[in-house]
């Protein structure tokens, strides 16, 4: 552990300090107090806010309803602005109501400045809010259990995650909390209909709950090529369930990709529960393996914007790194006749972030052409979330695959 920083406080007369570990990637607070039973919740969301992390001394289960306590406090929600009604009758908010004189495409354009803003809004609401929470802090010792009354045992929920511990640190009571839901994620797993089995997902790996990518991967038409040529690539393969839909409609051989080592063990473990380890060998790379294939499937991360933290590099994608990575690259590793096949909401889409006409521009300038497109409506439970601060554009987005092959 040699590698984590160190967090410094005060305690007792005594200058002391730990190994800091943090998997949302935050530095070791600089200002530390100790806290037990007897701090408020005021209080702590007040030192929270200003910086100062709380070392907890007192009872593990009194830290969780702090904690709790103060999650209410940072959720509270400012006076609601009054909301119009649109002509179909649905709620709407200020932030969307059309300039009474100005055109159709002036509007569409305020539409998504607003949408884009909101966005970058409700991203910085976020992790201020996770920073804040985060300041309730837990000791552990060398085997990861923690020294504290009525505390749980998470000796083996902090091993999965982290590995072998050697000695002491100190970590936030929220990122255990997202330690033990994983643990009981990979435990359970996530039910995949297409594949009538379940995929368990690692810590840190991003779980396949929304099964409509999924369902796109198993209808979608193969490419005529894959019955002379049964090889596919399925790149940044996360949990490896694309790799195991394309084997069980019969492709032979899968060669699936990722960079990062908890994914690959993910994968593979996965694809041995399921018995498809024979037909998809993973490996470790950087987007493309060496070679050709008939088929090669990508889900990149959905949304062109910075992660807060290491664990949101599944969603955000900055700069459309690896979409563009992708793209560029197609053309050079599909076989004659063979198709790349893209999954990607257009939420980025609605939201501003990215526009259909950059798409296709970079799609063009990469040598290929579109030769079809499988779309479906996503029905995760924040599209009919009206409270939602961007409800307008989940409500509006689509999931694509597209079919492209080489110009």
């Amino acid at each position: 552990m040699s590698d984590f920083p160190l967090i410094h406080w005060h305690e007792d007369g005594v200058d002391k300090s730990a190994r800091w570990r943090s998997e949302s990637g935050m530095p070791p607070p600089k200002r530390v107090v100790i806290a037990d039973d007897r701090m408020t919740a005021d209080a702590a969301y007040r030192l929270a806010c200003e910086g100062t992390a709380l070392l907890w001394r007192g009872d593990f289960q009194n830290a969780r309803q702090l904690l709790q306590a103060m999650a209410r406090r940072a959720d509270e929600k400012p006076r609601k602005a009054k909301v119009t009604t649109s002509p179909n009758g649905q709620a709407r908010s200020p932030l969307l109501n059309p300039l009474p004189h100005a055109g159709e495409e002036a509007n569409e354009s305020l539409r998504e400045s607003r949408l884009k803003e909101a966005f970058h809004l409700h991203r910085q609401a976020q992790s201020q809010r996770a920073r804040t929470l985060g300041m309730l802090l837990l000791p552990f010792e060398a085997d990861h259990s923690v020294p504290l009354r009525r505390a749980p045992d998470v000796r083996a929920v902090c091993e999965q995650a982290y590995g072998a511990a050697s000695e002491p640190y100190i970590a936030s009571l929220r990122g255990l909390q997202g330690l033990i839901g994983a643990y009981e994620w990979r435990k359970n797993g996530v039910e995949v209909a297409v594949l009538n089995a379940r995929i368990h997902p690692h810590y840190g790996v991003f779980a396949p709950i929304r099964g409509e990518y999924v369902g796109l991967v198993n209808d979608a038409p193969l490419p005529k090529l894959i019955a002379q040529n049964s090889v596919a690539f399925d790149i940044g393969t996360g949990t490896g369930v694309l790799a195991a839909v394309l084997a069980r409609r019969g492709i032979k051989h899968i060669v699936a990709t990722d960079q990062d080592c908890r994914a690959l063990d993910c994968a593979r473990e996965n694809l041995n529960r399921l018995g498809l380890a024979a037909q998809v060998e993973v490996v470790q790379a950087d987007l493309f393996p060496p070679g050709r294939a008939a088929l090669i499937v990508c889900n990149p991360p959905w949304v062109p914007a910075r992660p807060s933290s290491p664990l949101e590099y599944a969603v955000f994608d900055p700069g459309s790194k690896m979409l563009l990575g992708f793209l560029n690259g197609l053309a050079a590793h599909l076989e004659e006749g063979g198709e790349g096949w893209l999954i990607l909401s257009d939420l980025a889409e609605h939201l501003g972030l990215r526009s259909r006409a950059e798409l296709l521009s970079v799609i063009d300038a990469a040598g290929l052409r579109v030769a079809g497109r499988h779309e479906v409506k996503p029905h995760h439970p924040r599209v009919a979330d009206a409270a939602d601060a961007l409800h307008s554009a989940r409500a509006a987005e689509l999931t694509s695959l597209w079919r492209l092959v080489v110009r």
